[in-house]
């Protein structure tokens, strides 16, 4: 056995046809990551309900840095289990001596963090005697990955862990109690974070709603459907601020005469500047048309538009004009 297997990554996630870490977890380019933090969590769950992906947002935790308002990166798993003692002392032993693992299992996963990764710590909503993290943990998580870590379970050293302002770290609640009769059993597995399904390799973003996983396959499609949103609701807000528009008529399917308004403001408004990458022309062409999409009519539009744009293959470089864009 192995605690985690580049292997059985690479068979987890087939959809994922571009480049992977070492470890075998998709690497989403650092352009889409950078965009997916620039949305909100609504943004990003519509195109994947739509998509059948209904089990991918979790609420209700707590979080250790509200001046933090958006943590983003790249699913690192590690599922735990209540300790079998049998199946406790092997899987320590196998860690050590065949793994060369050092220290306790809430540790191991960390070893191999790097930038931008999200650790997910699955312990089946255990806060008493089940706090994986406390003060010099998520000091490492922070240090090497600049995002944080999520635990469905306790959080010990809160005072400690509120003191690091450059990560993230959310949780379900703290206890001083530490990390007892629990044991890892994978890393890079599947793992459910309360009623979210989460892969290795999703990107993670954590919001003050809550954290939702996004399909790295989808992680473009995504981003430009919640880009459209959000620019659109720029608009449309401050139309329904001047009166010129209602609300109704902004949460119906827009008139012609509404695109062609929009498209003036978006390519003169400082506010749009971030959006320049986008392409409205398939909207105003089925708006022109009278053509209303639903369903998998809609979906498909959507990723033939992603497929016709290669944005996917967009440069991670520091040239690249969306890399640092915030809204």
């Amino acid at each position: 056995m192995k605690f985690y297997n580049r292997d059985d990554v690479i068979q987890l996630t087939p959809k994922w046809k571009g480049e992977r870490f070492d470890d075998g977890r998709p690497r989403v380019s650092d352009n889409v990551v950078n965009r997916i933090a620039q949305t909100t969590t609504t943004e990003m769950w519509k195109p994947l309900y739509v998509r059948g992906y209904k089990y991918q947002f979790e609420r209700g935790f707590l979080r250790s840095n509200p001046d933090k308002p958006v943590m983003c990166g790249r699913a690192v798993t590690a599922a735990f289990m209540p300790t079998r003692p049998d199946l406790h002392a092997y899987l320590l032993e196998f860690g050590h001596k065949d793994e060369g693992r050092k220290g306790n299992f809430n540790q191991w996963a960390i070893e191999d963090l790097v930038k931008d990764d999200v650790l997910i710590y699955d312990m089946k909503d255990k806060v008493y005697e089940g706090c994986p993290l406390g003060g010099n943990l998520t000091n490492v998580i922070a240090s090497k990955t600049g995002q944080g870590a999520i635990t469905f379970g306790g959080m010990r050293d809160l005072e400690q862990v509120q003191e690091i302002k450059s990560a993230q770290f959310y949780y379900r609640d703290n206890d001083p109690t530490p990390f007892m009769d629990t044991m890892l059993v994978g890393i890079n597995v599947p793992c459910k974070i309360g009623a979210a399904v989460v892969l290795p390799g999703d990107i993670v973003l954590g919001t003050v709603s809550g954290v939702i996983f996004i399909p790295p396959h989808l992680a473009e499609i995504c981003a430009i459907d919640a880009e459209k949103a959000h620019v659109r609701d720029i608009w449309g807000f401050e139309m329904v601020k001047q009166k010129k528009y209602t609300a109704a008529q902004m949460d119906s399917p827009w008139e012609v005469e509404m695109w062609e308004n929009f498209i003036v403001w978006f390519g003169a408004s400082k506010e749009a500047d971030p959006y320049q990458h986008l392409k409205w022309e398939r909207e105003i062409a089925d708006a022109r048309a009278g053509i209303v999409r639903r369903g998998m009519d809609e979906i498909n539009a959507e990723e033939e538009e992603v497929m016709m744009t290669g944005l996917g293959q967009m440069s991670d470089s520091k040239n690249d004009p969306n890399q640092n864009t915030r809204w």
